[in-house]
């Protein structure tokens, strides 16, 4: 029996119960909402190279398996994968094509399945040895960028502190853990890739790699937050009022952080209804972006400390010639006694445990003195348990001082 035509004939059939598998595998989350032709990437090409590795009579096509293995890892470091979700993906193919020939491989001679399963199981394993080799590849790439931008702020960070001795303190304590962290991993990283060169391609060490990242992130956003705030307290940043389409800007916003949302089961809903006379304004005269980084900031909170339910953004005319964009949501809500300070630097409602991950405490505070920089103010309404509602009161047009003159 020819197990390499039996193959080629049922690679569309493979290819599409991969895929279906893999996005129904809850393992595998970075998956949910790629389309079809982004999750089964180079897969039909590669079985078709799978085939020639089973067949008597063509040449093994393994250099082809192997660049595109190369290459599905590039891919999947860019989609955000992690290193057990590949792992999990190759796994369930490895099941896919033995399910889908099982019938087959029974009716065959038992040297023939045995081969035929050896050698399918050897070409998968060489496929996620590569893969893994490019995503390492890509991912450590990545970190040299970052350490690349982390040294490009270090000179303007270093000129903060000495100009702006306030909040030091909070800012020390804020850097010490991620920065902490990073240099621990980078530390057994560098070991292990001294003690056994094998050990680059092993989830561990790709697990060791990601959190690396993941903090070299969180850092930097922590430092340009930092900044942001200086430039916004030292009265060094300039608004640049354009006619803007309002509605379009929030659609935008809105698809960018949809997936974070849905990845906690949260609804997220616009309501600009175009048909009333309170409806959001089609165009205002206003910087597009600090207002997006307004709405961004607002939604990001909403759903950073939302567990269940709604983020809501309404946006309406008001009288005498000005708009609001009110962001709501059924999340834990905020004391009192601490609704005064919300707006102040690095202040964080409740108490640490509660914490959102990666919450800098300053993007409130950034949101505060754009939306005083843009002529307009900022409203809270919050009750613990139920839920907490900004709302940006701004201008139809931002007033410059060229534009009074």
């Amino acid at each position: 029996m020819d197990f390499s035509q039996l193959l080629v004939e049922k690679i569309d059939a493979i290819a599409k119960n991969w895929v279906e598998t893999v996005r129904r595998d809850r393992q595998i989350a970075s998956a949910d909402d790629l389309p079809y032709s982004a999750i089964q990437n180079h897969l039909p090409d590669v079985l078709r190279a799978i085939a020639t590795v089973l067949s008597h009579y063509q040449d093994s096509d393994i250099e082809f398996i192997v660049q595109n293995s190369l290459e599905h890892g590039v891919l999947r470091a860019a989609q955000g994968f992690t290193p057990i979700e590949i792992a999990r993906e190759y796994r369930l193919l490895r099941q896919t094509i033995f399910s889908t020939l099982e019938a087959d491989l029974l009716q065959g001679t038992v040297t023939d399945a045995i081969r035929t399963y050896n050698l399918i199981d050897a070409t998968i394993d060489e496929a996620l040895s590569q893969c893994f080799k490019s995503y390492v590849e890509q991912r450590l790439q990545e970190l040299h960028q970052l350490h690349a931008q982390a040294e490009l702020t270090n000179q303007e960070l270093t000129r903060l502190v000495k100009d702006n001795q306030e909040n030091l303190s909070q800012l020390a304590h804020e850097l010490k853990n991620p920065l902490n962290s990073i240099i621990g991993y980078s530390e057994l990283i560098l070991r292990s890739s001294r003690k056994n060169s094998e050990v680059r391609d092993t989830v561990p060490h790709l697990e060791h790699i990601e959190r690396v990242i993941r903090n070299g992130r969180h850092l930097l956003r922590l430092i340009n937050d930092t900044l942001e705030m200086s430039r916004c307290e030292a009265g060094k940043m300039q608004l640049h009022p354009v006619p803007t389409d309002v509605r379009s800007l929030i659609k935008e916003v809105f698809e960018m952080l949809q997936p974070l949302a849905t990845a906690k089961g949260l609804q997220m809903v616009v309501d600009c209804d175009s048909d009333s006379a309170l409806s959001c304004p089609e165009k205002v005269v206003t910087d597009p972006l600090r207002l997006q980084q307004i709405i961004t900031n607002l939604l990001s909170n909403a759903i950073r400390y939302t567990e269940s339910g709604t983020v809501r953004l309404t946006c309406q005319m008001l009288p005498n010639s000005l708009w609001s964009i009110a962001v709501s949501d059924t999340g834990v809500g905020i004391n009192p006694e601490e609704q005064p300070h919300i707006f102040e630097p690095f202040f964080r409602a409740g108490n640490s445990e509660n914490y959102a991950p990666n919450s800098t405490g300053l993007g409130l505070a950034i949101v505060s003195q754009l939306v005083n920089l843009m002529q307009g103010k900022i409203e809270l309404v919050s009750q613990v348990g139920v839920g907490t509602t900004f709302t940006v009161i701004l201008p139809l047009e931002i007033k410059t001082l060229e534009s009074v003159a």
